[in-house]
C-alpha cells in the first residue's frame, strides 16, 4: 500500500462545525498533493446501464451528463425534476439514452417501490452511483421516524443494496468479467465523526444549525462503514466479484447548503461560487471510479477528490462493519 492510501484523518481543521468545514474545504480545493492522473478520454462505458441517485441537480446531474457522454444508458433516480432534468441531461450530453425513475430516498416505502419497478422491468445495473445527499437546517423526521440524513445517506442505500442483490438487479461476477461497480459519494466529514453508537442506531436525535455538521459527518461515517463492509461481503475470498468504492468529491458549489440561515447565505454564497469547485469539476473522481478500467479490478478504494487515501479507522474496522450490517437489517424491514 502506498503512502497516499495510508493517509487518513480529516484535513486542515476538520468538519466539526460550519466554519471549520468551510476552512477545510478551501484547503482541500487548492491542495494538489498526490493527485491521480486525469481519466483518459478513451475510457468509455458504452452499453453500460448506470443508475445515479439525486441526479436532478448539482453533482448528480453533472455525473449523469458526463457518463452519458461516455456512452452509458443513464437512469436518474430522483424525487424531483421530472421530466425537465432528464431532458436537460439529454441535451447537454447529446444522448437519448437517459430516463428518470421516481424515488424519495427518505421514505423506505418509496425505496421499495423503486426496487419493485426495477425488478419487474428486469433492469440490470452495471454501475450504481449513490450520490444523493442533503444537510437540513434542523433535525427532521422521515416518514418512518428516522432522522432525515440517517434515512437518506445510510438507510436508503442499505435497503437499495439489499433489494438489488436479492432481486438480481446487481449480480456479482463469478469469472472476473463484467464486474459491477457500486460507488458511494461520501464525505471527508466522516473522518471527524465520533464512534458509532450501535445501541442507539436509528434513534432520532434532535439538533439545530450548530450541530448539523456533526450529524452530517456521523451519517457519512455510517455510509463509509457500510461501503467497506459491503466490499468484504461481496468479495470474501479476495477475488473481485463486485467493485465497491467510495469517495469525497471535495468542496462543491452546489445547493446542498440551501437551508442555511439567511444571515449566512450572503457570506457562504460568494465563498462557494469563487472558491469551491463546480459540480462538473467535482464529478471527476466519480467518473474516474466508474470508467477507469483498473477500478473494475479493485475494490474498497476511497478517493478524496482525485487522491487515493484511507477511510477513517472507524469506517474500515471489520467489527464495526459487521455490527452495522447486522443491526441495520431490522431497520430496513420497516419499509417492507
Amino acid at each position: 500500500m502506498n503512502n497516499q492510501q495510508q493517509e487518513s484523518g480529516a484535513n486542515a481543521v476538520g468538519h466539526k462545525g460550519i466554519v471549520s468545514a468551510v476552512v477545510t474545504a478551501i484547503y482541500d480545493r487548492f491542495s494538489h498533493h498526490g493527485m491521480l492522473p486525469p481519466l483518459s478520454r478513451d475510457a468509455r462505458v458504452d452499453g453500460k446501464t448506470i443508475l445515479v441517485t439525486g441526479a436532478n441537480s448539482g453533482l448528480g446531474k453533472a455525473i449523469a451528463v458526463q457518463l452519458a457522454q461516455r456512452g452509458a444508458h443513464i437512469i436518474m433516480a430522483c424525487r424531483s425534476g421530472h421530466p425537465d432534468a432528464g431532458e436537460e441531461v439529454k441535451r447537454l450530453s447529446g444522448s437519448n439514452k437517459v430516463e428518470m425513475l421516481y424515488v424519495d430516498l427518505a421514505d423506505l416505502d418509496s425505496v421499495n417501490r423503486l426496487c419493485d419497478e426495477m425488478r419487474d422491468r428486469n433492469i440490470k445495473l452495471d454501475i450504481a452511483i449513490m450520490n444523493a445527499g442533503l444537510m437540513p437546517l434542523n433535525a427532521r423526521r422521515s416518514p418512518q421516524g428516522y432522522e432525515l440524513m440517517f434515512a437518506v445517506h445510510f438507510l436508503a442505500n442499505r435497503l437499495l443494496m439489499e433489494r438489488w442483490l436479492q432481486d438480481g438487479v446487481i449480480t456479482p461476477s463469478d469469472d472476473g468479467r463484467n464486474v459491477p461497480r457500486i460507488i458511494y459519494v461520501a464525505s471527508e466529514a466522516h473522518q471527524s465523526a465520533d464512534p458509532i453508537n450501535f445501541d442507539r442506531l436509528g434513534e432520532f436525535e434532535d439538533y439545530g444549525m450548530r450541530d448539523g455538521m456533526k450529524h452530517y459527518g456521523r451519517t457519512k461515517l455510517l455510509l463509509c462503514t457500510f461501503a467497506a463492509e459491503l466490499s468484504r461481503q461481496l468479495n470474501p475470498d479476495g477475488q473481485v466479484r463486485a467493485a465497491v468504492h467510495s469517495l469525497c468529491p471535495g468542496p462543491i458549489a452546489s445547493n446542498i447548503a440551501r437551508e442555511s440561515p439567511s444571515y449566512i447565505k450572503p457570506i457562504l454564497g460568494p465563498i462557494m461560487r469563487w472558491l469551491f469547485r463546480s459540480p462538473e469539476q467535482a464529478a471527476e473522481p466519480v467518473v474516474y471510479l466508474a470508467c477507469d478500467p483498473a477500478m473494475g479490478e479493485r475494490t474498497g478504494v476511497y478517493l478524496h477528490m482525485m487522491r487515493e487515501k484511507a477511510m477513517s479507522p472507524l469506517a474500515a474496522n471489520p467489527d464495526n462493519g459487521r455490527q452495522l450490517w447486522q443491526r441495520s437489517a431490522a431497520l430496513i424491514q420497516q419499509g417492507a
